[in-house]
């Protein structure tokens, strides 16, 4: 019999841990409820909250003892623009000034080309916000009312092909441009289609050269509708026949 009640004494599972763990478990749950309403703060809710977990948890001596959410607030370590390690902003303004001086560097090397080849009157280079801009007027690369490349400009296109090469490469626009004088021949319906016909013309005379990426080039004709210089006069006009090629920055393509 004393063998009988010893081993009924020994197989009694001692379940005393059960009730911190469960005082344990009210209160990570109260805290994640308080976190969450904390999250978007309303001092009246958050008080009442507050008060009533205090009543419920022996008057709130234990961890949910009532602090404003202004003190929250102030002892919640939010990174800010100031103490950040590497702020976006700053981090892209870095690559922007940076890509604008890869940009100068190819413009001056442009322009070398320009310079010593006396090509002053008829290309000119020109570094905006949205790119870098080699302006070729027509008359050095098609005659009046044509969108064949001329021959003697064949030469020309080569070595703006060259130029172009960049590693990584850019992407590249190629756009043409006409005068208000309409068009006056059977091969084109408006200064439309000869502004289009000539940026594709000179598009695929470019991308002669193998080191240059196809995928990276697009066109566009954009006729009389983006002038440069006055119409009203022959200079002006003169002008605004042209063909661009537009170098883009890489942060306007990613």
């Amino acid at each position: 019999m004393l063998k009988t009640r010893r081993k009924k004494k020994e197989e009694h599972i001692d379940e005393t841990w059960l009730i911190p763990y469960a005082d344990m478990l009210t209160l990570l749950l109260a805290l994640f409820i308080v976190l969450f309403a904390v999250s978007t703060v309303d001092a009246a809710k958050f008080e009442n909250m507050a008060n009533s977990f205090k009543t419920a948890l022996n008057g709130g001596t234990g961890p949910l003892e009532y602090t404003s959410p202004e003190s929250i607030i102030e002892q919640t370590s939010i990174p800010t623009s100031e103490n950040a390690l590497i702020p976006i902003d700053d981090e892209k303004k870095d690559n922007g000034e940076l890509d604008r001086l890869q940009l100068k560097a190819l413009q001056e090397k442009i322009d070398d080309y320009i310079d010593k080849n006396n090509l002053n009157k008829s290309l000119k280079t020109q570094l905006t916000e949205s790119g870098l801009i080699i302006t070729i007027l027509d008359k050095a690369l098609f005659d009046s009312g044509s969108a064949h490349v001329k021959k003697e400009a064949v030469g020309l296109a080569k070595e703006i092909s060259q130029l172009l090469v960049t590693d990584p490469p850019r992407q590249i626009v190629i756009a043409g441009h006409t005068d208000n004088v309409p068009i006056k021949n059977a091969a084109f319906r408006s200064n439309w289609e000869l502004s289009a016909h000539r940026s594709i013309n000179f598009m695929e005379l470019l991308l002669q050269n193998k080191k240059l990426d196809p995928t990276k080039f697009s066109q566009a004709g954009f006729g009389e509708y983006q002038p440069v210089a006055s119409n009203d006069t022959r200079e002006g006009r003169a002008k605004n026949r042209r063909v661009e090629v537009k170098i883009l920055p890489f942060n306007d393509v990613n």
